[in-house]
C-alpha cells in the first residue's frame, strides 16, 4: 500500500495481548526498532503500519514477527531480545535465515532462565563449546566469551553430561598493586574471582548453589590450585587466560581428564602479567590451533553485547593501537 511517497506495509497480529508484550511498556520496544531502522511504526487496533523505505521496512517486519513469535512461545521480549534479532538477522532474505538455522535453535538451558546468543559469533561459540572438549574464546571484554561458558558448564551438569563444573581465573592484579588483604586464603581471592561469582548466580538458585558450591560439585579456585590435579568428569573453565604464564597454561590444559571439558577464554589487549612475562593465551594459540577438535573461536568489538558505549570504547583503543604500530 502506498501513501504518496511513502511506502507502507501493515502487519496483524491475532492476539492482542502479546502485541501489547510486542510493543512494550510505553511502545519502547516500538520505538527501540524506529531508532535501528529508521521506520515510522503506527498501531492500530491489532495491526502494525510500518512506514519508510521498502529495505528499512523488511528488516523492521523480520524483527516483529520474530518477536511475536518468541511471545508465542510464552517467552519475554525485552531489549536484549530485540538487540538478538537484529544482530541474527541473515543477509539474503529468507533462504539464509533457513540455512542459518539448519542446524537447529542455539539455547542454552539453566535453572534460572534460558540464554540465547546474540551475535553469529556468540552462536557459533556456544555450538563449538557443545562439540569440543577443548574450546578457546579469545577476544574483547563484553562478548560474553565467559558468561555463555558457565551458562553451558550449568546445562551439561543439570543434564548430567559432566558431575562438576571447576571455574578458574589467575589471581593477577589488574595493572594496580593491592597490598595486602586480610582474612583466610578464601577472603584474599575471592575479589578476583568474583565475575565468576556473579555469573553463577545468573544460572543457579542461591540456595542451590551454596549447596552445590559446599559438596564442592562447583568450585571457584584461583589457577594455582590446579595443579596436581586431574580433572575427570569436569566442566572447566579458565578465566582471563592472558593473564596465565606459558607454564600455568601447560599445567591447566594437561589437567584434563576423562569425560572432561575445558574452556579457556581470554583478552589478548589486557595482559597484566609483569612486562617480559609470556601470556601462557598467546602460547596456546600459536601451539594448539592445528591440532582436531580443538576449537578457536573469536570476537570482536562487534559482538559486545554490553552498553554500546564499551564497542565504541573497544574501537578507539584498538584503532590507536594500530597507529602506533
Amino acid at each position: 500500500m502506498t501513501t504518496g511517497t511513502l511506502t507502507e506495509v501493515i502487519l496483524e497480529y491475532p492476539d492482542n495481548r502479546l502485541l501489547i508484550d510486542l510493543c512494550g511498556e510505553f511502545d519502547r520496544n516500538l520505538t527501540d526498532i524506529e531508532s535501528r531502522t529508521g521506520v515510522q511504526i503506527l498501531r492500530r487496533g491489532n495491526q502494525l503500519a510500518i512506514h519508510g523505505p521498502e529495505e528499512a521496512q523488511t528488516a523492521a517486519r523480520e524483527v516483529l514477527n520474530a518477536l511475536y513469535a518468541r511471545l508465542e512461545q510464552g517467552r519475554s521480549v525485552g531489549k536484549g531480545d530485540i538487540d538478538r534479532e537484529f544482530r541474527l538477522a541473515p543477509e539474503g532474505g529468507p533462504d539464509a535465515q533457513l540455512e542459518m538455522f539448519e542446524g537447529g535453535k542455539v539455547e542454552i538451558k539453566t535453572r534460572k532462565k534460558l540464554v540465547e546468543p546474540r551475535t553469529d559469533a556468540q552462536k557459533a561459540y556456544v555450538r563449538s563449546l557443545y562439540q569440543n572438549e577443548l574450546c578457546f574464546g579469545i577476544g574483547p571484554a563484553g562478548t560474553g566469551k565467559t558468561y555463555l561458558a558457565v551458562a553451558v558448564g550449568v546445562n551439561m551438569l543439570i543434564t548430567g553430561a559432566v558431575d562438576k563444573i571447576i571455574l578458574s581465573r589467575p589471581a593477577v592484579e589488574a595493572g594496580e598493586k593491592l597490598g595486602y588483604l586480610p582474612g583466610d586464603m578464601k577472603d584474599k581471592v575471592d575479589p578476583y574471582m568474583q565475575p565468576l561469582y556473579d555469573a553463577l548466580n545468573d544460572f543457579l538458585p542461591g540456595k542451590q548453589l551454596a549447596k552445590m558450591m559446599e559438596e564442592k560439585t562447583v568450585e571457584i579456585a584461583p589457577l594455582a590450585f590446579m595443579r596436581g590435579r586431574t580433572l575427570s568428569g569436569a566442566f572447566v573453565v579458565l578465566d582471563e587466560a592472558q593473564n596465565a604464564t606459558s607454564m600455568q597454561m601447560k599445567m591447566f590444559l594437561t589437567r584434563l581428564g576423562e569425560g572432561s571439558r575445558m574452556v579457556v577464554t581470554g583478552d589478548r589487549t589486557q595482559v597484566d602479567l609483569p612486562r617480559g612475562v609470556a601470556s601462557g593465551l598467546a602460547d596456546a594459540e600459536r601451539l594448539l590451533t592445528r591440532i582436531d577438535k580443538i576449537g578457536f573461536n573469536y570476537f570482536t568489538s562487534a559482538d559486545v553485547v554490553r552498553h554500546p558505549l564499551v564497542a565504541r570504547i573497544i574501537e578507539a583503543y584498538e584503532k590507536d593501537a594500530e597507529q602506533g604500530a
